[in-house]
This record gives structure tokens, sequence and C-alpha cells, in this order.
């Protein structure tokens, strides 16, 4: 499958985020991993410094990340958003738009979005976010709480399961999303044009 099956003057780009905790004016984003969804394949992984102490262990068992370890290695802040600012633009081609895909989007939205600004002033994608839980909504008829990852991911998957790391992470959704994408597709083609019928 193509990105331009329909035309769309869009650059899908699938990302992920693991953190210290839930709100991003409390905690710190400690790693971006993302991915264009279709192809020329391209990319992006970076592991940031901590920006204060706070951290919920729950997270960081999840993730496998250490705030030590990260304050010594990880980017700075500002440079590691510099850098997936650099390479969300590289990626999209001109005269398009790129699109910020996630699952559960609400939340890796608000981490990229508030460092965008906060260290960058801008944010790239804009206003663009599409939430890959919507989508398998809207897709299947299905009720919210039938959407976590362990259903979404039965369905496209079989019994593999996510890894926790950012970029492995981004991969993942980007093949459920465009498996979900053609999935949609296939029931828009099948659909019989009401105009058919007169």
């Amino acid at each position: 499958m193509t990105e331009n099956t329909n035309s769309c003057e869009e650059r899908y780009i699938s990302v992920d985020i693991e953190t210290a905790g839930p709100s991003p004016r409390i905690y710190s984003m400690l790693s971006i991993g993302a991915c264009t969804v279709f192809e020329p394949t391209s990319t992006f992984y970076a592991e940031l410094q901590p920006v204060n102490d706070n951290f919920l262990p729950q997270a960081l068992l999840v993730s496998g990340l250490k705030m030590e370890s990260l304050k010594a290695r990880g980017l700075p802040p500002a440079q590691a958003m510099q850098q997936f600012a650099g390479w969300v633009e590289q990626v999209t081609p001109a005269g398009h738009k790129p699109v910020f895909v996630a699952f559960n989007a609400p939340f890796d939205w608000m981490f990229v979005n508030d460092y965008f600004h906060n260290y960058l002033g801008r944010n790239p994608f804009g206003h663009n976010a599409l939430d890959v839980k919507a989508f398998f909504m809207g897709l299947t008829g299905s009720c919210w709480q039938e959407t976590s990852m362990r259903n979404v991911t039965r369905r496209y998957f079989g019994a593999r399961e996510l890894t926790h790391h950012a970029l492995r992470d981004a991969l993942d959704q980007a093949e459920i999303f465009r498996r979900m994408l053609a999935e949609a597709r296939e029931h828009s083609a099948t659909r019989t044009d009401p105009k058919e019928n007169k």
C-alpha cells in the first residue's frame, strides 16, 4: 500500500514515547521513537535527559529506562527536539503535511507538543494528530474500552506484544495503522454506491 492511495498530500508519521510519569508539567519525556508509516521508510530515535528528578517507579519499570543513566548519556531536551523537528521536516515531501500518528495519541501528543513549544517555540506537526485507538473504534464499531492495545494487537498481530521501546513500538504502531487503513479502504471499495441503485 502506498501513502498516496487517495491522493492525500499527507505524510503519516508513527510516534511513540516513554516518560517518567503521566504529565509533561510534572514528569520528563525520556525517549522518542518515530518512523514513517509508508515507504520510503525512515526512523528516528532519541533518549532525553530528564528535566527534573520526578518519576513514578511503575513508569520506569515499563520502559526499563533509568533516570541516572539518562542524565549522563541522554540528549538535552532542546537538542533532541531540534533533531526530531529536522527529521520530521526531512521526511515530509514538499507540499505535504506531517500527521502525528500514535496509539492513544492524546498521551504521546501532550508530551511531544509541550516539549516542541517549550524548547523550539513551534510544533512541526501543527495540530495534526491521529489517534489509532479512535480510528480502530470507528473502523470496527467497538466500544472505547475495547480499543486496548491488547485487543488491537490480537486482531492484527496475534500473540505478539509491544516491547515498550519507543522506536520498536512506533514501528509496530505503523504496521497496525497500515493494516487498519487497508481494511478501511477494502470496506470502502466494496460499499455499494447508492446512485447505482437508482
